[in-house]
């Protein structure tokens, strides 16, 4: 696959922790430059880490890993949304989207017109100067990826970004996710733990065993973008979501052996 700018590789990476803990043993996967691709398995198999190693926040024990952020560490070709959406309860919804800029120097004059263009393709527009205990679950989530798409990276990495959000308002940010994705050309390597949530958004998902977590199997997802509410409906979703399942049975009845 080479090293196109948003491309993201492992070759059978170990990660043991200090503590002792075996969290990932021969794990290999790839991303392509502006793939979707999701990471679904058990809690504690390792998806956490391998989002934490593909961003340079931790570092293999054995094996490879090849991502932007190793290539470069000094350009923000990364961004990262957690599951919580972190930010600063005493800035404003724009002073929390700049921060990235202006801890790179930019100034709030400068980082004015981006910010505000962004604020509006993510529905918060009217909130510039809100804070964040103003704002519902949703929004604060939108705000919190609204920072992360503020320095351009190709690479978007998400950890359960809307596990604490109710179903409709999951749904709804689902949608607006992939328009940003498509917009914007981003490489997303995607944490969750509903294989219904991986099978809409994604082009692939790759599963997990427990821990030490590796790739067990991988589930293609060939349906056309933008998907709607009704592809949820579909014979492919449907199949795909058929498929996950037992690949996750599969994984769990060999974590068991």
């Amino acid at each position: 696959m080479g090293t196109a700018s948003g491309s993201i590789t492992l070759q059978e990476v170990d990660k043991r922790f200090g503590t002792g803990v075996l969290a990932l043993e021969g794990a290999s996967l790839e991303v392509a430059q502006g793939e979707f691709v999701a990471l679904l398995g058990p809690s504690g198999c390792g998806k956490s880490t391998v989002l934490r190693l593909v961003a340079g926040l931790e570092a293999a024990t054995g094996g490879t890993v090849d991502a932007p952020a190793l290539r470069d560490p000094a350009e923000a070709a990364t961004a990262f949304v957690f599951q919580e959406p972190t930010l600063m309860p005493w800035a404003s919804v724009f002073d929390n989207v700049w921060l990235p800029l202006r801890l790179a120097g930019v100034s709030r004059e400068q980082a004015l017109p981006r910010i505000r263009a962004l604020l509006a393709s993510v529905g918060l527009a009217q909130f510039t100067a809100a804070h964040p205990a103003q704002l519902s679950g949703g929004m604060r989530m939108r705000a919190s990826i609204a920072r992360a798409l503020v320095t351009e990276p190709r690479v978007l990495l998400m950890d359960e970004p809307f596990a604490a959000l109710d179903e409709i308002t999951r749904s709804r940010i689902n949608l607006d996710l992939l328009a940003w994705w498509q917009a914007r050309s981003l490489s997303v390597l995607f944490v969750t733990h509903s294989l219904y949530e991986a099978a809409f958004l994604s082009q692939r998902v790759l599963v997990m065993s427990a821990r030490p977590g590796r790739l067990v199997a991988e589930v293609r997802i060939d349906a056309p973008y933008p998907r709607t509410r009704e592809f949820r409906l579909s014979p492919v979703y449907q199949q795909a979501c058929r498929d996950l399942s037992r690949a996750l049975d599969a994984a769990h009845v060999e974590s068991l052996a």
